[in-house]
Order: structure tokens, then sequence, then C-alpha cells
């Protein structure tokens, strides 16, 4: 699967799908794998030996967080990618899932600039989602940047650039809790991330603060066949935003894939202009849109 990112990362980067890249792929696999791998099921396509298009859906479910509250999904969801040679399989992929989800609501995205994949998913029934495709919905934005001209990174006095390599598994893990409040990412999903390629310790940025508390954490994932390196996912300690550790620790990420051998950079962030805080700073770093999600649903019987 992350083979095929691969190609089209290389080929048509504006037809890679939510959750399609390499370092999405291996982010969501990883952390989610102990959650949620009994609702995923997959299919892939192959020809003459060789991957030509994948379908990775999760069906509804429902699971027990942390703080005693449930993580809950009624719908289905389809993340999927075909090679650009072959997007007539989306057909062959749309079918699969209706077999597979039954009755329920299905959903699935489609990209801004895949018209044909638009048109097929219309001719099986797909509809735009109003609510989550709308200007405060949760619909994503795809990113890129090349990595020239890069400002130096400026942190406040008394903070420090680090890695992964230099803090506990404990550490990092608390660090991505601090700075996503409602996750539930455990050290051992962490320790699996650490076993999934392509993450690379040195490649996993941090910025501790005077105290040595860790108030920014961001992981690098760098593909060196396609010299594309892209940030999943990119965040900030509550108590410490608003100082600046967010730009500079993008441009430290980005000058340590620049030195790793990349030549742009990636990342997706919510688009939707009630949501402007994440599109700002990756604008204010250089950052542009590449494409954007069109969620879509097909309401279930």
């Amino acid at each position: 699967m992350q083979g095929l990112a691969q190609e089209v990362t290389a080929l048509r980067p504006e037809l890679l799908n939510g959750d399609a890249t390499v370092g999405e792929l291996a982010w969501v696999w990883a952390k989610d794998f102990d959650a949620f791998h009994e609702f995923w099921r997959h299919r892939m396509w192959f020809t003459d030996g060789r991957l030509v298009a994948w379908a990775w859906a999760c069906l509804p479910y429902r699971v027990p967080r942390d703080d005693g509250g449930f993580r809950e999904q009624r719908a289905a969801n389809l993340t999927w990618q075909a090679h650009p040679a072959r997007p007539e399989l989306l057909t062959e992929i749309l079918d699969w899932y209706d077999d597979l989800a039954g009755g329920v609501d299905r959903l699935l995205i489609v990209q801004s600039a895949d018209v044909q994949a638009q048109a097929t998913a219309a001719a099986h029934g797909y509809e735009f989602d109003a609510e989550a495709g709308s200007d405060s919905g949760s619909w994503v934005q795809f990113n890129t940047r090349a990595l020239t001209d890069l400002p130096k990174p400026v942190l406040p006095e008394g903070f420090r650039f680090v890695t992964a390599n230099d803090v506990s598994i404990s550490d990092a893990a608390t660090a991505h809790r601090d700075a996503w409040h409602r996750s539930s990412f455990t050290e051992a999903a962490f320790e699996r991330v650490r076993q999934t390629w392509p993450y690379r310790p040195d490649l996993h940025v941090l910025i501790a603060a005077p105290d040595g508390m860790l108030a920014a954490t961001a992981i690098v994932w760098l593909d060196s066949a396609t010299q594309t390196a892209e940030f999943e996912p990119v965040g900030t300690h509550r108590n410490f935003r608003r100082q600046g550790l967010g730009t500079a620790l993008q441009l430290h990420g980005m000058q340590l894939a620049k030195n790793a051998g990349a030549n742009r950079m990636l990342v997706a962030c919510l688009g939707a202009p009630a949501h402007p805080a994440a599109r700002n700073m990756y604008y204010g770093v250089g950052f542009r849109e590449l494409t954007r999600d069109l969620p879509l649903i097909k309401t279930g019987r």
C-alpha cells in the first residue's frame, strides 16, 4: 500500500487520497491498530503481480475511551487508492464496499482534483456530504512546499529542540496526548509507530520547555524514493500555544528533512474556514494547497 503511495506521489500527487500517503498509512495503521483492527477490512487489486489499487474499510464501531466515554462511528468509512493509470478500478472498489457495508451509511473521500473519481462515485449513488464538507465541516486540505528558502527557526529563550532519541517512550507518548488532549495514544501504540516504516526517531522532533516539559511534537515521515517528507502529526501543548513553537518546529523539521534528502514537504490540515488555525500556521511557513477532500455519503437502506 505504501509502495502504491510512492508511485502516486511521483506521478500525480494531487490524486493522493486522505490517509493514503506513505506517512499517513504508517501513522494511522500503527496508532489505531489496537483499538480498531477488528473493525477493519482490506481488499487489494493486482495486475501481473503488481498492486494497482487497494481499499481499507472501517465498519461501524463503539469502543471505550480512557476517560470512561466511548468513541463511536455509526457509518462505514472507506480509505482507498488506485494507480493513476487504473482509475476504472474505483468501480470495483465501490462494489466491494457496498457488499461489505450492507445497509449502513457509507462515507467516502475523493479529491477535488480527481474529476473522474467524482463522476464514478456519483454514478454509484454517492452525494456530497453537506455537513462534513461545509464551511464548518471536518474536511481536510492537503498542502505542499518545496524545501527551498527555509528561514532559520527561532525559539523563545530557554526552549530547545530535541528528538525522540533524547526522550523516553513514555514522555513522547505523553507529549502527543498533551497536544491532542482527547487522544488515547498509548505507549504501546507509540511502540508500534516506532516499528513501522519509515519512522525514524531522529526525524521525530520535539520542543522542550525550560523546565524540561515537552511543549510540542511532530513526526517527519521521509520517503527517500520520491524525496518527499510529510508531517503527521504536528501538535503543541495547550499551555504553550501562541508562542511560535509550531512555526519553529516546522521550520526545524523541514530543515532536517532537507538534510536527509527530501526536496518537498507535505502536510494535511482542516481546511474549512471555521477552522483556520492550523491552515494559517502552515501558510505562514510557506505551504500552499495542493488539493482538498470532497467528503461524500451514500445513505444506507
